[in-house]
């Protein structure tokens, strides 16, 4: 119903009639001599924007002689006839409340509520506040002239001849729209799927870019495709075209400055300027609203630049250098981040891009994701393999050198031990011999206070005699120069050649010491070093001996299990704690802590006994309890007639 004043008006109209007016309009701004504006909802494609302002579409014409506002939505029964109620592409035959109105405080407040949608400092925003500032009340003429149209579009037989048209054509096209979206659909899910097979086979990043660009773009017949990736996306990626350019230096310096360049690139002819070349220095804002759009999986929808960037000069005039009239880009979002955009282009006409086009672009930059992320695993695989080969190397390398060390100090040690222990012997061999002889002198010769004197010095130089042999045995063995002399032995008479050397110390002690034989006189003869096995029943024994106390016993027991010698020594002496079992066969280590003092020992007898053991390939095992006693089982096979060494 038209209304005056205004001649505004207010009612239900098909998509049809409403685009019609909206040419109406755009024909009268061309008519106007004065700067004028001329707005569509395509403007709002790039900011976050509520619900309320997604469902509406409008055409605002805005100068100083001539100024209209169109709106538009769908009516309520259409929304609920909708499966997408706020979807901004209602079909042709859909009834949108339609309003017009010329009246100028009407208009600036829809361009302070459309102001505020956009950031205060873009240049959006500035020239809607400049536009509002210049809104007059219509000229006359003007007004008239748009009248008479107005009323001719809204002749009631017009209406329904356009009706009628587009219902019979809806009618006869049906069937075969039908039939060509089922095969751009089939056709699209092929795509697709070639796609994700290529990204499963292949690791090899750049080949999966360009050739999914390359099959989108002959797919949707784009002018170019593009792939835009952001600075500092964490991904490195080599850039490409499909003619195998790669862009300029320059370009590479203008996106670390203002945010990313384009690392792929795919046109339909050679005569398309390649956007890779392009420079753009002072539009694009690192922190505009779109971006935080795009990080929100947003598509871009842009029919025609010439109506999206209406208000963005700087921006608009970068996009027609490039030949980019129309344009749809998908976010690619890569660990939750927003990684670059997948752009189509249209370089020299407006498109209408649809939803499947739209669904597809989506798809494929999901697609594009996976294959980014799936590069980017292998990329930290491959460089956590090479730091950690490099490591064990590292590592290899100074076990290596700290082993060579080791063995020099423990040779060098070795020899020191051996040189000192044979320089020792001479003069020891001497002090012995000598203080044994004066010991044999009648008494008279020497007073009893001399004879006390020598009898210290002989029993002195008998014990570290003992400890200097002990400690050549030891280096002998470690240095792998210690050779067992094997031959046949009876196990009985080497037990009893034992006890009888010990029989005279333990009775001092006043500790009794026994023999118990188990032994099948037919398995009496052994196969070993008579000589070692000799001296390891004596470590046992006097070690068992010096630590049982006056009144406690000490038992030597011998039987042959499957042809293996078994020798035990038990005692029911001072025992040893749990904690202390582990040090037991250390080299220098005495376990006699509360008994330091009563008992003499460098702590190399047991660490010898087991090194002998284990030169026969034999173990030896102990248990023991503190106060109770102790059980030392050593545990010899039988040797063959060859002579073996310490490293055979």
């Amino acid at each position: 119903m038209l209304s005056s004043p205004d001649l505004s008006f207010s009612q239900n109209l098909p998509l049809v009639v409403f685009n019609q007016l909206g040419e109406l309009l755009q024909q009268m701004a061309q008519s106007v001599e004065s700067s004028v504006l001329v707005l569509t909802e395509s403007v709002l494609a790039r900011v976050l924007i509520t619900e309320e302002w997604q469902s509406q579409r409008f055409i605002l014409v805005v100068s100083e002689q001539f100024s209209a506002l169109l709106r538009g939505a769908l009516t309520q029964e259409e929304q609920e006839a909708e499966e997408n109620p706020h979807s901004p592409f209602p079909t042709p035959n859909s009834q949108l409340s339609t309003s017009l109105t010329f009246n100028s405080e009407a208009i600036a407040d829809f361009i302070n509520n459309l102001k505020g949608l956009f950031a205060s400092d873009s240049e959006t925003y500035q020239n809607l506040d400049y536009y509002s500032q210049i809104l007059r009340p219509n000229d006359a003429t003007l007004q008239s002239r748009f009248t008479l149209l107005l009323l001719e579009y809204l002749l009631p037989q017009k209406h329904q001849a356009v009706t009628e048209s587009f219902n019979t054509s809806q009618s006869e096209n049906a069937c075969q729209a039908i039939e060509i979206a089922l095969q751009k659909q089939i056709s699209q899910e092929r795509l697709l799927n070639q796609v994700t097979t290529q990204i499963r086979k292949s690791l090899d990043l750049p080949v999966i870019m360009a050739t999914a660009i390359a099959q989108v773009r002959e797919f949707l017949k784009l002018d170019r495709l593009v792939i835009y990736k952001f600075e500092r996306s964490g991904v490195n990626t080599q850039n490409s075209t499909a003619n195998g350019q790669s862009p300029t230096p320059s370009l590479i310096s203008d996106w670390q400055k203002y945010g990313g360049c384009i690392v792929y690139e795919v046109r339909a002819t050679d005569e398309i300027s390649s956007v890779l070349h392009s420079q753009e220095t002072t539009c694009f804002t690192r922190h505009s609203l779109c971006w935080e759009k795009y990080r929100q999986g947003f598509t871009l929808v842009v029919e025609d630049v010439e109506k999206t960037y209406a208000l963005e000069e700087c921006l608009l005039n970068f996009l027609r250098a490039n030949r980019v009239r129309a344009k749809l880009a998908a976010p690619i979002m890569f660990e939750e981040k927003l990684w670059g955009l997948l752009i189509a282009h249209q370089c020299d006409i407006p498109r209408q891009w649809t939803d499947n086009e739209r669904n597809l672009l989506s798809s494929i930059a999901e697609q594009l994701a996976i294959a980014i992320h799936q590069s980017e695993l292998m990329r930290s695989l491959t460089q956590e393999k090479q730091t950690l080969e490099q490591r064990v190397l590292e590592r290899t390398m100074a076990l290596r050198d700290a082993l060579l060390a080791a063995e020099a100090a423990s040779r060098l040690r070795n020899e020191f031990l051996a040189t000192i222990s044979h320089e020792l012997l001479t003069p020891l061999t001497y002090v012995i011999g000598m203080s044994s002889t004066l010991l044999r002198w009648p008494i008279g010769e020497l007073s009893q206070r001399q004879r006390d004197y020598l009898q210290t010095i002989h029993d002195s130089g008998e014990h570290l005699l003992e400890m200097i042999n002990d400690i050549l045995d030891l280096s002998q063995i470690e240095a792998g120069k210690t050779v067992l002399n094997i031959n046949e032995f009876s196990l009985a008479k080497i037990a009893e050649s034992a006890i009888s050397a010990l029989i005279d110390k333990a009775n001092n002690q006043q500790v009794t010491l026994k023999l118990d034989l188990l032994i099948d006189p037919r398995r009496d003869i052994f196969s070993a070093d008579a000589e070692r096995i000799e001296q390891i029943l004596w470590n046992l024994l006097t070690n068992a001996i010096k630590f049982t106390p006056e009144g406690g016993s000490v038992t030597l027991r011998i039987w042959v299990e499957d042809n293996t010698a078994v020798f035990q020594v038990e005692d029911t002496g001072i025992g040893i704690s749990e904690e202390q079992l582990p040090l037991m066969f250390e080299k220098f280590q005495q376990l006699d802590t509360p008994y330091r003092r009563r008992y003499e020992g460098t702590g190399l007898g047991l660490a010898l006994t087991k090194q002998l053991v284990e030169l026969h390939r034999g173990r030896i095992e102990v248990e023991s309890t503190v106060g109770i006693g102790s059980i030392f089982t050593v545990w010899i096979p039988p040797q063959s007639a060859k002579v073996l060494s310490a490293d055979s």
